[in-house]
């Protein structure tokens, strides 16, 4: 099956190089000199990469055929496509490809249901499930093993345990509002009982 591995970015420097957005928790392997990868769209590729090397915290890449800043720029925003086997998995147990993540179902340990991974966001700092709720709203997950207590892929789902507000902030906002009308009422009541201007209980 095909996997987006990274998409491409700004050139970098005179000479032919981008700087690459990695989607793939295996960049050594997916985007190693002399890697063939498909593109989307697909009239720009296929690409060869013919170097790559770390700057500044960022991969650069080089592709065969791409020697100045003007062809470095005319890649950009381009998806990098890998051919993986299904039934391959990474070296780590602990580790995933994104199309193993795809579409689970995301519960609580409790048993909540919380929504589907529609998407795995690859940050520098972590990855985020991005997850549709059953309403059709979305909310971001870290994947983090202080959030994601398990991935069952038998059982296609991934078990979480949210901190406060992870997942209910909309719970909390709606209380809070409950709570602001709740001191608002109890004011007016107040002011009723003192012979105040209060609630006269009149239609008009």
């Amino acid at each position: 099956m095909q996997l987006v591995v990274a998409r491409i970015g700004r050139a970098h420097g005179i000479k032919g190089e981008v700087t690459v957005e990695v989607r793939t928790d295996e960049p050594e392997v997916r985007l190693g000199p002399g890697a063939v990868l498909a593109t989307d769209p697909p009239g720009t590729g296929p690409l060869t990469i013919e170097t790559g090397r770390v700057h500044s915290g960022r991969l650069l890449l080089r592709f065969a055929g791409v020697s100045d800043r003007t062809g470095a720029e005319a890649l950009r925003n381009t998806l990098l496509i890998a051919e993986v086997d299904p039934e391959e998995f990474p070296d780590d147990p602990e580790e995933f490809y994104d199309h193993q993540l795809m579409d689970l179902d995301v519960v609580t340990e409790n048993g909540v249901e919380v929504g589907r991974i529609t998407e795995i966001s690859h940050l520098p700092s972590q990855d985020l499930f991005i997850v549709e709720r059953p309403d059709g709203s979305e909310v971001m997950i870290p994947f983090v093993a202080e959030i994601v207590a398990e991935i069952d892929l038998d059982g296609q789902r991934a078990v979480i345990t949210p901190p406060p507000g992870l997942i209910d902030d909309r719970a909390v906002v709606a209380s809070a509002r409950a709570a602001e009308q709740d001191e608002a009422g109890d004011a007016a009541l107040d002011d009723g009982a003192d012979g105040s201007p209060g609630q006269t209980g009149e239609a008009r």
